[in-house]
């Protein structure tokens, strides 16, 4: 038997799952992006994280 993971192989496994309530203004909003972009609403959410990046007070 071997111990390797089921699933797509990543150079970039997301480990770290996050669970938030959105008020009907964020909702629309990524709504409206997704479909836009048309990307996973799990990606669009990573994107606008990385967004904050540059707000970051080093």
């Amino acid at each position: 038997m071997t111990d390797k993971k089921i699933g797509r192989p990543t150079n970039n496994p997301k480990g770290k799952p996050i669970h938030i309530r959105l008020d009907n203004e964020c909702s629309s909003i990524l709504e409206k992006y997704i479909e836009q972009e048309n990307v996973s609403r799990a990606e669009a959410i990573r994107l606008g994280i990385k967004k904050l990046k540059d707000d970051i007070k080093k």
